[in-house]
């Protein structure tokens, strides 16, 4: 193969992986607003014991889930999106507040330190 040709071909694969990644989480509404992040996260705990039993059906492990009658449950999450965002943007935000105070007095230490090199 030719190395060119094979690596255009997995750049265009790698990009499509990412750009239905894109589609998948604003079609599902994970790029909109708290509550429609939360409104998926909910289905996504609800789709998922049906998909793990489908799967494990798929492999061939139906005689441990039939022995077991149910699988263990989904764990119970206590957290909101919309929460762990607005903490986020506050703490970027004070960060970008304080970045020209902090980089005057970075520039002024390391004037300081170039002079005290050079005497």
């Amino acid at each position: 193969l030719n190395c060119a040709a094979f690596d255009s071909f997995r750049f265009v694969i790698k990009g499509s992986v990412a750009g239905a990644a894109v589609y998948v989480a604003y079609d599902q509404g994970l790029l909109g607003s708290g509550t429609q992040g939360a409104e998926a996260l909910k289905k996504a705990q609800a789709a998922l014991p049906p998909a793990i039993q489908e799967w494990t059906s798929y492999i061939g492990w139906e005689v441990r889930t039939v022995q077991m009658n149910t699988l263990p449950p989904t764990p119970k999450f206590d957290f909101s999106p919309s929460d762990s965002w607005n903490k986020g943007v506050q703490t970027v935000m004070s960060a970008l507040s304080v970045a020209p105070t902090r980089a005057c007095e970075y520039t002024v230490e390391g004037w300081k330190y170039v002079k005290d090199l050079v005497k």
